[in-house]
């Protein structure tokens, strides 16, 4: 009987034919499109699709990106295990996708850029450009390995609390901006679209797909809280395999019985259910399974392609200038194996999370909120330096891991992460049995015997505010620091003794004894009015014709000040120059 614990049925014969048939289907449609367009594919259409994407088939691509394993497995056992709070995500998603919209796009869209992060060499440096580029591939590698590895178990009011309203609308919000505001992986898709509009209209629509995917993941959760509350079956002993049980401490009598040593053995709930409900149809659970692989290959794939477009752009191409572009298709290739290897062997390493979801929320928010907080700090302040972004990033990434690791070593307990209680006494083996079983968070590594004091305290924020805590520490710090620096002239004469300042029609002139050098930085690079109110359909947009970059129309000082309002106002700054 369903939801009375024992062992379930294994794949049948049929459920091995749906599985593979499907993922041999979808991996023909991939042979079949490359060997039809390999002569005509240039870097150009294999990175960005030529830039004639429409709305609906990048809204479709964003929503199928996130669509993964984890999606499938990871939010249905959260919602199991702690509720349906997970839901209130909904609200992040509709703040995340106004702020990309209406902010990050059209900067993005102007600049016709094919990675994310040549904005950093434009705005600050060629080298922090590099540091955000790494910091990319390290999240987006480790983040793709959980994705491959969750699949794979199917097969076998307080920032301190782990999810409020609060939290998840406040901290969630600026968690997935980082993640779609500036991941190349996401990126990549809306500067596709063939105009301003449509790369806009994707990301609404995408948001109506996020919203969609949450629920039926949440519902799918409660769906299996409802059935196993009165015998989970992590606790019965029905998830475990020969060498690696389920070691627990039983405490009766009405007390709460704890797991003594955590395991990955949470996520295969879903998959149990779906055996313990559907076995009696042949065919189904393969489905079920097929479908997992299927959001993991739709994101694996956007992954790999993002890895190769900011290693060609940020790494190759600014050394080896002088690549045909057959050479650049057949690296774009060779890489595209290269990390797909890469992505596996992580796979090996996300085997020793535990909470996939976390884990996987936890890495973009440690590491993609201080590149927010460097890429708001750029947009929005002009008098940023490098020196200021450089130090506020490096100050935000320490915040973060130092916070989210020493989270990993000392989870929070379970009077923070609100745990639904599951019992059971419903169970076939454990009729007559009174008490009940709360899991506690999941993490690397088992609780240590001895918490320290910031245990409590600094290492039980909650997850969620990863993100948040990293980018207001880089704006703040990179504020701070890019004042006590100053801003930086090109370097000059020694005879030039005495520099003042004047404004010149709205415009700031640096005099200098012995000669006058002024410079100023493109208007493009910083977020405009017309971009928050700028949401033609059909119009096209300044860069949308934009087929080759011209690097050299952006200035990549490191520390020139930034002088103009405008383009316009560019112009009467250098004729007042000249004379």
């Amino acid at each position: 009987m369903v939801g009375t614990g024992g062992p379930v049925a294994t794949f049948s014969v049929w459920d091995y034919v749906v599985f593979a048939g499907t993922i041999l289907a979808s991996a023909c449609i991939g042979l079949f499109q490359a060997i039809r367009g390999r002569k005509e594919t240039s870097s150009n259409e294999f990175l960005l699709g030529g830039r004639q994407m429409t709305a609906v088939p990048v809204a479709m691509s964003l929503t199928a990106s996130f669509m993964s394993g984890i999606t499938v497995i990871g939010t249905p056992t959260e919602a199991y295990r702690f509720g349906a709070a997970f839901w209130l995500f909904g609200f992040s998603y509709a703040i995340m996708s106004a702020i990309t919209a209406e902010i990050f796009v059209p900067l993005f869209y102007r600049l016709g850029i094919t990675s994310a992060y040549e904005y950093l060499g434009l705005r600050f440096s060629p080298h922090i450009r590099i540091i955000g580029t790494s910091m990319y591939i390290v999240q987006t590698a480790l983040y793709t390995g959980l994705v491959i590895y969750a699949p794979a178990l199917a097969l076998n009011q307080n920032p301190l609390k782990r999810h409020t309203f609060w939290t998840i609308t406040i901290g969630g919000s600026v968690m997935w901006t980082s993640i779609y505001a500036i991941n190349q992986s996401q990126v990549q898709r809306y500067i596709s679209c063939k105009t301003l509009g449509h790369a806009k209209m994707s990301l609404y629509v995408n948001m109506v797909g996020l919203w969609v995917t949450v629920s039926l993941a949440v519902f799918s959760g409660l769906t299996m809280f409802s059935i196993y509350k009165n015998c989970d079956p992590l606790a019965n002993g029905d998830i475990s395999t020969p060498d690696q049980t389920v070691l627990q401490e039983n405490v009766y009598c009405g007390h709460e019985r704890v797991n003594s040593e955590h395991n990955m053995f949470v996520h295969q709930l879903l998959p149990y259910l779906v055996m313990d409900i559907l076995a009696d149809y042949p065919g189904i659970p393969g489905l079920f399974v097929a479908a997992a692989y299927s959001g993991t290959l739709s994101t694996v794939s956007s992954s790999i392609n993002a890895l190769v477009a900011v290693t060609m752009e940020d790494f190759v191409l600014p050394v080896c200038k002088n690549l045909t572009p057959k050479q650049v298709t057949w690296m774009n290739m060779g890489l595209s194996v290269f990390f797909g290897a890469l992505c596996i062997g992580m796979a090996g390493v996300a085997s020793l999370m535990e909470s996939i979801l976390q884990a996987a929320l936890s890495i973009f928010g440690m590491i993609s909120g201080p590149l927010l907080g460097l890429y708001l700090l750029g947009m929005l302040f002009r008098t940023s330096n490098s020196t200021g972004g450089l130090a506020g990033m490096i100050i935000g990434l320490v915040l973060t891991l130092w916070v989210g690791i020493g989270g990993q070593i000392y989870p929070p307990t379970a009077e923070k992460t609100n745990p639904l209680p599951l019992t059971t006494v419903g169970c076939n083996s454990t009729m007559g049995q009174n008490y009940t079983t709360t899991i506690s968070p999941v993490t690397l590594t088992s609780q240590p015997a001895v918490r320290p004091p910031l245990a409590d305290s600094w290492y039980s924020l909650s997850y969620v505010y990863f993100a948040l805590l990293g980018t207001l520490t880089t704006v703040v710090s990179g504020l701070l620091v890019s004042m006590m620096t100053g801003e930086t002239l090109f370097p000059m004469s020694n005879s030039l003794i005495s520099i003042y300042h004047k404004t010149v029609m709205g415009v700031r002139i640096c005099f200098l004894s012995g000669g006058c050098k002024q410079e100023t930085r493109n208007a493009d690079l910083f977020v405009k009015r017309s971009d928050l109110i700028c949401f033609s359909w059909c119009s096209k947009s300044e860069a949308s014709d934009v087929t080759e970059k011209d690097a050299s129309h952006f200035h990549m000082e490191a520390d020139n000040p930034a002088f103009t309002e405008s383009d316009e106002t560019s112009k009467h700054a250098e004729k007042v120059t000249k004379l």
